[in-house]
């Protein structure tokens, strides 16, 4: 099974658990990574935590805050909702939905490939 809180940051997940801000614990720290002067003197990483359950969310995807804060609530609204809901969460099933049909995918290619190979051994048969 997957884990849980990994399948967080699904586009298109919808009936998710709203969070309130008087739950919401925010911070703005320095970001870390590449970027020179941009990103070590300026404190546009956010770090959000939920309190109730305690899950921690760091972004520092942008160099706006303004963007890293509402980038933040959306990952964080889809870990609670899956800490909430577990497997019967919309952001799960899709995550479990995109692995079947990446196996899928892989599998077809692998098929192909075998064939492939098949078809050019018995071009070379054909020629002696």
């Amino acid at each position: 099974s997957l884990p849980l809180l990994q399948a967080a940051r699904k586009k298109n997940s919808l009936d998710l658990l709203e969070l309130s801000e008087a739950e919401l614990e925010e911070q703005f720290v320095r970001g870390d990574g590449p970027g020179g002067q941009a990103t070590n003197k300026t404190n546009n990483c956010v770090v959000l935590k939920h309190i109730p359950s305690g899950i921690v969310v760091k972004c520092h995807q942008t160099r706006s805050v303004e963007k890293n804060r509402k980038i933040a609530r959306e990952i964080l609204q889809e870990k609670v909702d899956l800490f909430y809901k577990g497997e019967d969460s919309d952001v799960f099933k899709e995550k479990k939905t995109s692995e079947k049909q990446k196996q899928e995918k892989k599998r077809r290619a692998k098929e192909n490939l075998e064939r492939k190979k098949l078809f050019k051994e018995m071009q070379q048969l054909d020629k002696e």
